[in-house]
């Protein structure tokens, strides 16, 4: 590769204030769950995206387990998801022993397609889970409109959507309950974390219980099978600090991909990210597809920008009959979007630590690479 400098994909941030709150913890001997900056984060949190209730998590992948156990769904249910998703969706349906059922994506904003979710209702359909794929809502009305109609509940994953909004309303702040994923490389960070919120105060007084072993009124007598998906006091320190931080954060994001669109737009091998009339989109990562007509490949591109230039890339998920080949799921069922994507996405160096310079660089490199 030479003596190029690394761009990684996601340089993260740490939020200014983080030292001092760690510190904070320290002193006061609070490390657990326990101590008050948990509290704090949740309560602050809520507030930012105006619903009532929130809860801290372990993890995004444990938020969405806890959000679905608060809905009911279980066995012999089955709960509708976009065939372009990280994996923990389909985890944390099948942990609760229903069924996922993937319906294709919208090709311009990678979410779930509302007219295909209308096809795949059936008897057994409890529950919508949308995800807000990159940073772009999905078209929320239509989907609520739709679950109203058969009776179904809305869990929005809006773990790359902090900030984004659907017609002035926060992402996370509009189904029947919604989820957070803290992990380093998100606009809000805790390291490792989650979050579920919701205007629903028996589903969070319910995942309250649950994540913390599902204690009854006397403490080690259980109403059940529990779970320990807790936040830190430390970690809920760090989320603080950076949620105090996001409208800074946000205005980054969005002129790294004002600083990309304005550099790549003239290039025809590249399709870039869109922002619907509807939207604001957060960009989280600046994710974009390469044109089918291309000489190249979306590999080959990424292999060059390594390799010739140093710049890290990530691809987009994969569709379901990809992503779970080994587990022997899926084989029959067929995506074109998601297939498409699973081909030709990638994603940039979008961090909140990394630098317009190296957008610059980027933005230069595919240039170079794309006109030879």
């Amino acid at each position: 590769m030479g003596k190029h400098h690394i761009i990684p994909v996601n340089r993260p941030s740490i939020p200014r204030k983080a030292n001092a709150y760690l510190s904070e913890c320290v002193k006061s001997g609070w490390f657990s769950s326990e101590g008050p900056f948990v509290r704090r984060f949740e309560s602050a949190f809520a507030r930012y995206l105006g619903v009532k209730y929130s809860s801290s998590t372990s993890s995004g992948t444990a938020a969405l387990h806890l959000a679905l156990m608060a809905l009911g769904v279980g066995p012999g249910d089955e709960v509708i998801v976009p065939a372009m998703t990280i994996a923990s969706c389909y985890f944390a349906i099948w942990y609760t022993g229903a069924k996922a059922v993937p319906v294709d994506v919208d090709a311009e904003t990678y979410g779930i397609n509302p007219e295909l979710i209308k096809k795949a209702i059936t008897k057994r359909t409890k529950a919508i889970m949308v995800v807000h794929l990159f940073g772009h809502p999905c078209d929320m009305d239509s989907i609520m409109t739709i679950a109203k109609k058969h009776k179904l509940k809305v869990l929005e994953d809006a773990a790359e959507a902090h900030g984004a909004e659907y017609k002035g309303k926060k992402a996370g702040s509009i189904g029947d309950i919604a989820i957070f994923s803290f992990y380093a490389n998100k606009i809000v960070t805790t390291g490792e974390g989650g979050m579920v919120v919701s205007n629903n105060k028996k589903y969070i007084d319910k995942i309250n219980s649950l994540k913390s072993l599902n204690h009854s009124k006397t403490r080690f007598i259980h109403e059940g099978i529990g779970y320990n998906y807790l936040m830190s006091n430390m970690q809920a320190a760090v989320g603080l600090a950076s949620l105090e931080e996001i409208e800074t954060s946000l205005k980054k994001k969005l002129a790294m991909a004002a600083h990309y669109t304005k550099q790549l737009k003239n290039i025809p091998d590249i399709i870039l990210p869109i922002e619907k009339p509807w939207a604001k989109n957060a960009y989280w990562m600046y994710a974009v597809t390469l044109n089918h007509k291309t000489k190249t490949t979306r590999d080959r591109l990424m292999k060059t920008l390594m390799t010739n230039y140093g710049i890290q890339t990530r691809t987009f998920f994969y569709s379901p009959r990809t992503a779970f080949k080994k587990l022997g799921l899926y084989k029959a069922s067929r995506f074109p979007v998601a297939e498409r994507l699973e081909k030709a996405g990638f994603y940039l160096p979008s961090g909140l630590g990394n630098s317009p310079k190296e957008f610059a660089k980027t933005a230069l490199a595919l240039s170079k690479i794309t006109n030879t």
